[in-house]
């Protein structure tokens, strides 16, 4: 379908014309077990819920409803280069998994409501546990598997778990990162302690059983199945949370996105089709991990809600082994669509520039190829485009609203591509760019971009137990509208421009991740005086941190030394995710004369980007530091 065709427009101005009808066919996509009073309550919760009144379960429309008709049909290929293991689970399979799993939760006291955390690796136990949670009612939160202890002890005592659900080990690329030290550690740690935690033991890493508290997964499952146990699907409100999922806060204290059954499932389904552009019965792949939004919406729920199937991916772009991976899982799998980060076809781009290891791979049913969670950069994209011959999409939307805010719709047809644009809003959200004092600004003007409420179905609808948190940090800025704390702009056609961040929130390699809580870990440091942690643009990752320390007088260690002890502190204390690996030394650091840092600035230099002298520093001179000591590291263009 050319873009003189596509129906992207007549969608959007259907949905702006009747928003509450545009949603409530959406919805007829879904199984309900009662259906809404209301499609829209503008009365309920911070801005109004979706869906008011229905009944639904998820895990029964993801998997139980697929069963009579695509019983046979592949729900999840785990595909584990890592550790050399296939697994295919079909619908069928993935029912008796799921329904076993859910009665052994039940077991160990789980009931509707109570929370469950997954420190998972990318195993297809984590699917499995993510939706035996929803079946009964339970709300699971996964924290990715490379936090550190401190962090996952942070999300244990917001959530407030009955189990912790965990593996003895993960694989990243040859290495063996073994899990349950890291999770015991996290718990004693922790004021909140989980009741029980229940482990699968992985042939590369045997994990040792706390007495009383700990169960081994195997073992569990087997007893379930040999007594003949499974749940049942257990009625939830659609208002009723599926999932915490944390996102980096900006006091380096967590938020715990919730979102809803109802809404979720609705808008999931619709961007199947109607986004991605796959059919059921197709293989779709979203190249993430299950810890972060875009494995909880494309790996785990969107697909299977659609009775597609769905790739679970235990590898790496390059080095399992080598760059050539995604192509042999395209090909062996028929994907027909992948969605994944920009910095994995930067990495293969690295490795591999002229793609001679695609060479020998049938990609004739790829059709598409999806990439978020950071900037995409046109040089990416257009390579991308060169060695694939398929459309190359950028698209743009955050852990908070769950799907995607604006992109190319392939499924309604796509529309000419800008580089460097993520095209256009979806129906659902209202995108406007405003100044300072919250006035709109003209077409390509840089202002902050916002989302008119109320944020469509699938949206967060609060943060876990911290509804005024909620309105301070995303609607109270602005009123009437949820900040996106992204600053851009909109062209004169209506497509957006992000460019950056306007917190200090970082995007490493499509993680989101906060400086504020780098400043932290190395302000803890004895011999630090004082810090600043930036984001530095990396061809790579997109930005990587750096941070900027001033010692404390009388230190006699060799600023070497300390940088050194920096990097393997924040390591430790946030995990290998941050790719926090320079940390530079400084007499001073700039700032106004109210004493604000001037990270922006010394962003800027860092970038090489042309910048203005601020009005209001104390000292212009410690720019000139700040450029010299950039420099001396390679860095400040």
């Amino acid at each position: 379908m050319t873009s003189t065709q596509s129906r992207y427009y007549d969608a959007y101005a259907q949905w702006k014309s009747d928003p509450v009808g545009f949603w409530e066919e959406a919805a007829r996509e879904i199984d309900w077990i009662r259906p809404a009073d209301r499609i829209f309550d503008a009365e309920a919760g911070t801005y109004g819920r979706w869906f008011a009144g229905a009944l639904c379960n998820t895990c029964y429309n993801a998997v139980d409803r697929h069963v009579a008709t695509r019983g046979d049909q592949a729900a999840i290929i785990y595909d584990s280069p890592v550790t050399g293991t296939k697994r295919i689970l079909t619908y069928r399979d993935l029912q008796e998994e799921v329904a076993i799993l859910a009665a052994v939760l039940q077991d160990m006291g789980v009931a509707k409501g109570d929370r469950v955390v997954l420190y998972m690796p990318m195993i297809p136990e984590a699917s499995i546990g993510m939706l035996a949670c929803a079946r009964i009612g339970a709300v699971h939160s996964v924290v990715f598997g490379g936090f550190a202890p401190k962090e996952l002890a942070t999300r244990i005592d917001d959530a407030r778990p009955k189990v912790v659900l965990t593996a003895s080990c993960g694989i990243e690329g040859a290495r063996v990162l073994p899990y349950k030290p890291l999770l015991d550690e996290a718990i004693s740690l922790s004021a909140a302690k989980p009741e029980s935690c229940l482990v699968v033991q992985r042939p590369q890493c045997e994990a040792s059983l706390v007495e009383g508290r700990d169960r081994d997964w195997q073992e569990e499952v087997a007893k379930a199945r040999a007594a003949g146990r499974k749940a049942d699907c257990v009625p939830v409100a659609a208002t009723d949370p599926l999932y915490v999922l944390y996102t980096s806060g900006t006091t380096g204290k967590p938020k715990g996105v919730v979102r809803d059954n109802g809404g979720h499932m609705v808008a999931l389904k619709w961007t199947m089709r109607n986004f991605y552009g796959v059919e059921p019965g197709e293989v779709f792949w979203a190249a993430s991990d299950v810890g972060w939004v875009v494995g909880h919406s494309y790996i785990v729920y969107g697909p299977l809600l659609h009775g597609a199937t769905a790739i679970l991916y235990e590898g790496k772009p390059v080095g399992t082994p080598d760059a050539g991976a995604y192509w042999r899982v395209i090909a062996e799998h028929g994907v027909v669509t992948l969605f994944t980060a920009p910095t994995a076809f930067r990495a293969i781009k690295k490795e591999d520039p002229n793609a001679e290891l695609l060479e020998g791979h049938d990609l004739s049913r790829f059709r598409a190829l999806f990439l978020a969670g950071e900037r995409a950069d046109p040089d990416t994209i257009q390579w991308a485009e060169r060695i694939l011959d398929v459309p190359v999409i950028d698209h743009w939307w955050q852990t908070e609203t769950g799907w995607p805010v604006a992109g190319n719709p392939i499924g309604l047809g796509l529309l000419p591509v800008k580089y460097g644009s993520p095209t256009v809003p979806m129906p659902g959200y209202v995108l406007e760019v405003l100044d300072e004092g919250g006035k709109p600004v003209p077409p390509d003007t840089m202002g902050s971009i916002v989302i008119k409420l109320p944020l469509p179905p699938g949206c967060l609808p609060t943060l876990w137990n911290a509804d005024e948190r909620f309105r301070e940090a995303y609607l109270s800025v602005y009123p009437g509208y949820y900040s996106t704390s992204d600053a851009g702009y909109l062209d004169k056609d209506g497509y957006v421009w992000v460019m950056g961040r306007t917190d200090d929130i970082i995007n490493v390699a499509g993680h989101r991740l906060s400086t504020g809580g780098m400043e932290e870990v190395l302000a803890s440091h004895p011999a630090v005086a004082e810090c600043a942690v930036i984001g530095v643009k990396d061809s790579l990752k997109g930005e990587v941190p750096c941070g900027f320390v001033v010692l404390k007088s009388g230190v006699e260690k060799a600023p070497q030394e300390v940088e050194t002890e920096l990097v393997s502190l924040v390591r430790e204390k946030i995990g290998p995710v941050a790719a926090f690996k320079l940390a530079i030394t400084v007499g001073r650091l700039p700032k106004t004369r109210s004493g604000k840092i001037l990270r922006g600035t010394m962003k800027k230099i860092a970038d090489g980007e042309s910048w203005s002298m601020p009005a209001t520093i104390d000292d212009p001179v410690i720019l000139d530091e700040i450029g010299e000591a950039l420099k001396q590291r390679g860095l400040a263009g």
